[in-house]
């Protein structure tokens, strides 16, 4: 628990995920207000907020039940005193977005998981679950390669590298394969581009090949 906002920038070494943090709040707040920017930094800082290490995800079984999944991230803190686990999560786009064998559904990897209480415009109190995500674009405009029939995704570009957005925009966990094979005590960050294992769970398969 890290009692406010001020506290969660404090306490987030990376320089450029700070600055996400702090910019992508904002977007957030002024898309919930209707572009209406009705918290102040100083309010905001003062804010209730909570970091969180882990995201169930409700998904679809084999046999059409429902069964939960785990995702973790731990930011740039070990997870037990091992490596860092920040996992890759399958997140809906907006619609302009929706191309490719993907429908609009990318690969992003999580860097860190946090819920602030807000005040809104009728003087009530509201929680917002939120995450900060590397961000990843489809190669070839999202269609299978002719070879592996994989789909490919890279790194988005600078501006939008990172984002932060609402944890109801994920759908399921995603598994990808890195470009560079690297070990994970390494943070060897030199990756920009991923295929994504369609064959991971049959709901991924059916998503990209039916």
């Amino acid at each position: 628990m890290i009692k406010d906002f001020r506290a969660l920038l404090d306490n987030t070494p990376d320089s450029t995920h700070r600055v996400a943090i702090f910019s992508g709040r904002w977007e957030f707040i002024k898309h919930k207000s209707r572009n209406k920017a009705y918290v102040s930094d100083e309010q905001l800082h003062a804010m209730e907020l909570c970091i969180y290490h882990g995201i169930k995800i409700q998904d679809e079984g084999l046999d059409g039940e429902r069964i939960s999944q785990i995702s973790r991230c731990t930011g740039s803190h070990s997870l037990r005193g091992g490596d860092q686990l920040n996992d890759w999560v399958r997140v809906k786009q907006c619609l302009e977005r929706y191309y490719g064998a993907l429908n609009g559904r990318l690969p992003w990897q999580l860097q860190q998981l946090f819920k602030i209480k807000l005040l809104n415009e009728d003087g009530a109190f509201v929680e917002y679950w939120l995450a900060l995500a590397l961000t990843t674009i489809a190669v070839n405009s999202g269609n299978l390669d002719p070879i592996s029939k994989f789909v490919q995704v890279r790194k988005a570009p600078a501006a939008v590298a990172l984002q932060v957005f609402s944890v109801g925009n994920i759908i399921r966990c995603m598994h990808v394969i890195p470009e560079i094979a690297t070990g994970s005590k390494t943070r060897d960050r030199r990756n920009k581009r991923w295929i994504v294992n369609t064959h991971i769970d049959l709901a991924t398969w059916n998503d990209v090949y039916n």
